[in-house]
């Protein structure tokens, strides 16, 4: 058996240290490429329906990790997971009188459907301190438990107050599913932040009055 000295073993962990960062170098390059390729649609319909395009962005991160033929156990579909309802209520503000659900598919349609809905919901809550949050909530589980949850009786508040409407929520996965994007929505707003700046987000997409 041949022995190996302490200078060939150290070469060799060097050589497999090298392997180990150049090869999380490439995977992180990989999925940094992967959650911007839709950046530049994210900015127009975030421009075109009002929204932060970061919050338009953790939306998709949660709801399909950037995948475009992601499908939903309640028939919601495609990057923002728009649901058939919500998805007929952009048709019909389009005008559409030859649209299939099928079509949300397309990433920028449903960036289109999926962002007028939760501009929708968004305005529902402006009395509130955090909007988001409610709409979020909305957004997730619907305006009913939404509503339920404003009027819990253990948290007189949270009619307008999000900590407590948070904290008197019945579904914990609604209560993560809000925090979590708000956290990724606070990673990503640096990644927008010119655009904020300089206001020249380019416009585009199919025009309908804000809702």
């Amino acid at each position: 058996m041949a022995i190996v000295g302490p200078n060939q073993t150290l070469k060799r962990w060097s050589i497999i240290l090298l392997f180990l960062v150049g090869g999380g170098a490439i995977l992180w390059f990989w999925l940094s490429r992967y959650e911007d390729r839709f950046d530049p649609q994210i900015r127009r319909v975030a421009q075109h329906y009002r929204l932060p395009p970061s919050l338009v962005k953790a939306v998709v991160w949660k709801e399909s990790r950037f995948d475009p033929s992601v499908r939903g156990r309640a028939g919601e579909i495609g990057l923002m997971q728009v649901t058939a309802v919500a998805a007929q209520e952009w048709a019909d503000a389009l005008k559409l009188t030859r649209y299939s659900h099928e079509q949300i598919l397309d990433p920028s349609t449903n960036l289109h459907a999926g962002s007028f809905y939760l501009s929708k919901v968004l305005q529902r809550y402006a009395a509130t301190d955090n909007p988001t949050a409610y709409a979020l909530a909305d957004y997730n589980a619907g305006r009913r438990n939404v509503l339920r949850w404003m009027s819990a009786t253990n948290a007189p508040q949270a009619r307008t107050n999000s900590a407590q409407f948070l904290a008197a929520m019945t579904y914990p996965g609604t209560r993560q599913y809000v925090e979590q994007i708000l956290e990724r929505r606070r990673r990503y707003e640096s990644q927008f932040a010119q655009d904020i700046r300089s206001n020249t987000a380019p416009s585009g997409g199919p025009k309908v009055p804000h809702p």
